[in-house]
């Protein structure tokens, strides 16, 4: 046991002693007192103090005050060491849950209801995230990363209900339009995929790191990487894949050329139209072992006074009828 404010028992030693020492000169003057009057002259005293109940009398009364010091000695000390603050330590190993999401969204015109789907559901799943870092990126021509992995709920909600929100857009240019027209064509998937795979941080760190990949894989115009490289780059960073097809099946080639790229990351291709949703999809990627990064131990310092407030209260209560009983 350790104490925050140790010199707080000595306080309370100072005052026992003090209390002891003036208990000691009230009585010798007492006894000064009684000497210089005259007492009272009892004939035949010693045979009085023979009986038997005057001898058990005189012991009670002898235990009744030595139980009246002595409670009076604990109950002070005890609050001694209740007012010293009694601390014990602990030494805790902070765990993090390190299972990484970045939400990758396709955001061309066709890929809009769907983006709303995923964002609502992911929004809905806040509540049951622990420890689990979100990151959102969008791409139609080029990618735009709105906000980087991070466990920090609220600002992860915010920004999911403002983009989501966008899409109900009356302005000309809608904030999820924002940066994302800037190359040649439109759903440049090979770009979107690997600036999404690109996102994620700690490269030497055991992870657990995936992409929700919203897009229907339907390409207008050259991009600069192409979906098979950015799904082997994803592989070698260790970033699963699992895609959202809402048109799985429409065109058998697309649908494929998907499918493919996910599988290689260790990852799969859903088709969303199907019995399959978005939750079911986020279960999957839940099922994922993470990795559990241990940080550096810390040692937590807890008052515990319990016992000995327990302690002083027993001790006063009893000292209180002890001393009511004596009548003193």
């Amino acid at each position: 046991m350790a104490l925050a404010n140790g010199w707080l028992i000595l306080v309370a030693v100072g005052v026992v002693v003090v209390a002891i020492v003036v208990g000691v000169i009230v009585g010798l003057r007492s006894g000064v007192k009684t000497e210089a009057h005259e007492r009272a002259r009892v004939a035949r005293a010693e045979r009085l103090r023979a009986l038997p109940t005057f001898r058990q009398a005189l012991n009670r009364r002898v235990l009744a005050l030595s139980s009246i010091l002595l409670l009076g000695i604990v109950a002070t000390l005890a609050a001694g060491v209740v007012s010293a603050r009694p601390m014990s330590s602990q030494t805790i190993q902070p765990v993090d849950t390190s299972r990484d999401i970045m939400l990758c969204l396709d955001v061309s015109g066709s890929m809009s209801e769907v983006d709303v789907e995923v964002l609502t559901v992911f929004e809905e799943l806040l509540e049951d995230f622990e420890g689990e870092r979100i990151g959102l990126t969008i791409f139609n021509s080029s990618p735009v990363q709105i906000f980087p992995l991070t466990d920090d709920y609220e600002f992860i909600r915010g920004h999911l209900q403002s983009i989501r929100e966008s899409f109900d857009y009356l302005d000309e240019v809608p904030e999820h339009w924002v940066g994302t027209l800037n190359g040649n064509g439109a759903s440049l998937i090979g770009d979107g995929l690997a600036a999404c795979a690109m996102a994620f941080d700690h490269p030497d760190d055991e992870r657990s790191r995936s992409i929700i990949f919203a897009t229907d894989n339907e390409v207008n115009g050259a991009s600069i990487v192409t979906l098979d490289e950015a799904a082997a780059y994803a592989k070698s960073v260790g970033v699963r894949v699992f895609a959202l097809n809402p048109v799985q099946g429409k065109d058998a080639a697309v649908s494929a050329e998907l499918a493919k790229a996910a599988e290689t990351t260790g990852g799969a291709a859903y088709g969303l139209r199907d019995t399959t949703t978005v939750g079911d999809i986020v279960d999957q990627v839940q099922e994922q072992e993470a990795t559990a990064l241990q940080g550096q131990a810390q040692v937590v310092w807890t008052d515990t006074p319990n016992l000995w407030i327990v302690v002083l209260m027993i001790s006063m209560l009893t000292f209180i009828v002890v001393l009511w009983r004596v009548r003193l």
